[in-house]
């Protein structure tokens, strides 16, 4: 089993074995026993973490103690920590497993990078592996969940994917080391457990090489994913477009994709939204602009030909003033800077972020406040009224944006820039102008 652990490690290049350093989590168990028996005989420069979650009682305070033994025994650096594991679950309200894994998971990170070790290795195997595709397949799953625990994901490694628990028990015997057994392993409370005891079993009497052909499966569902991580990413190149908080998506190119829903599920699961809502979304692309979808902590709204994704956590903008002379405005999401120029041989900026103002008509202090309806100014280069509203909808402003439209008004009420957008004709400079104040958006 050592030179198939081996060859394990170099084919997925885990780490180096002569020059890198690993930080090996043992519970006390058999899987975590062996993998600490295994790279120890392989040489490997090693540490050991041991986490005590504080729910198993004097069993709990045991296995630490043997762990402490056992690095000891081994002569490698010991690292413990205590957690107040059933706190935690209650502060974030999350199931104590749950719990347990991001404390450890956590933690062992701070230990890695606090002492410079290259790697965190956990001892999960092949049944392991194979109870956790079963397990997501249950609860509902993309490709990510079907092809299992990763044999290396960031500064985790897991070198003994590749066998299985009789292997491992096997070696045990054979090399008469002794674990400590956790009781909670057993008990029907736990998903895992209910797979591991009750189902497993009768999907072992079908197939008795069951976790081998499941890790075979899990490789090929990680290639395949591989590829569609592939072809989001070209499709990503060629239909997203973001501006600060926003994300715009192209529906003419999501509509030319192979299997649609999966590409943008893909696009949109950073964002929060489900694949059953995702499909909803797609079936939205022919129909009217304006329909809203919303996840946990975004909002897609569908604006013609593309989508529009905002954080539903983008406040509105109250009322700001700005007193003459002064030359930045700085608050949540908006950034003004304002510089006061004389006409003669200025050269007037253009773009819709920055605004050049006749200074003499405009009336101090100035305003910053969100569009209200009703709201009418003189465009430039229009010589016309025209209602905010309509403008904001031959401006294509997507709805979801719209709540965002701020704009600068002058003393007098007047609105002198649509920021972001046009200024007003009534303080467009002129051959008359003596005096620019320019605003720009940062």
């Amino acid at each position: 089993m050592l030179d198939v652990i081996r060859r394990f490690i170099q084919d997925h290049d885990l780490f180096s074995l002569e020059s890198d350093s690993i930080l090996v989590a043992v519970s006390g168990g058999l899987d975590s026993v062996v993998l600490l028996h295994v790279l120890h005989r392989l040489g490997v420069q090693l540490a050991v973490a041991h986490c005590h979650f504080g729910l198993r009682g004097d069993d709990a305070d045991a296995d630490e103690q043997f762990v402490r033994k056992l690095a000891k025994q081994y002569d490698v650096p010991y690292f413990a920590e205590f957690f107040q594991t059933k706190e935690f679950a209650e502060q974030e309200g999350i199931s104590t497993q749950m719990a347990a894994r991001l404390l450890r998971y956590r933690w062992f990170e701070q230990v890695r990078q606090r002492e410079g070790l290259r790697y965190v290795a956990t001892a999960h195997h092949q049944r392991d592996a194979a109870e956790t595709m079963l397990l997501n397949l249950t609860h509902g799953t993309g490709l990510a969940g079907l092809h299992g625990i990763r044999a290396k994901n960031g500064h985790v490694v897991r070198p003994l994917l590749g066998v299985g628990r009789d292997d491992l028990h096997d070696y045990l015997v054979e090399n008469r080391l002794i674990w400590r057994e956790d009781d909670s392993n057993d008990s029907p409370v736990y998903q895992r457990n209910l797979l591991r005891h009750e189902v497993l079993p009768v999907l072992r009497e079908i197939n008795p090489n069951l976790d081998h052909t499941m890790a075979l499966t899990a490789e090929r569902v990680g290639g395949a994913e591989e590829i569609v991580r592939q072809y989001v990413a070209d499709t990503a190149a060629q239909a997203r477009r973001d501006e600060s908080e926003i994300t715009y998506l192209d529906t003419r190119v999501l509509q030319r994709t192979a299997a649609t829903a999966l590409v943008l599920h893909e696009l949109l699961r950073p964002f929060g939204f489900s694949y059953p809502m995702v499909k909803d979304i797609v079936a939205a692309f022919g129909a009217e602009p304006g329909r809203r979808f919303d996840s946990p902590t975004h909002r897609l709204v569908k604006d013609r030909e593309q989508l529009v994704i905002t954080p539903r956590s983008l406040q509105k903008f109250g009322t700001v003033q700005i007193s003459a002379g002064q030359e930045v405005l700085k608050i949540d999401g908006l950034h003004l800077r304002l510089n006061l120029h004389e006409a003669a041989g200025l050269e007037i900026p253009r773009g819709k972020a920055v605004a050049a103002l006749d200074a003499d008509k405009l009336k101090f202090p100035l305003t910053v406040r969100p569009w209200q309806e009703g709201d009418w100014f003189m465009p430039i280069g229009l010589k016309g009224k025209k209602k905010l509203s309509d403008f904001l909808i031959d401006q294509k402003v997507p709805l979801n944006l719209k709540s965002q439209v701020q704009v600068l008004v002058s003393g007098d009420g007047k609105i002198a820039w649509v920021i972001g957008f046009r200024p007003d004709e009534r303080f467009r400079v002129s051959e008359e102008t003596a005096r620019v104040l320019t605003v720009q958006r940062m």
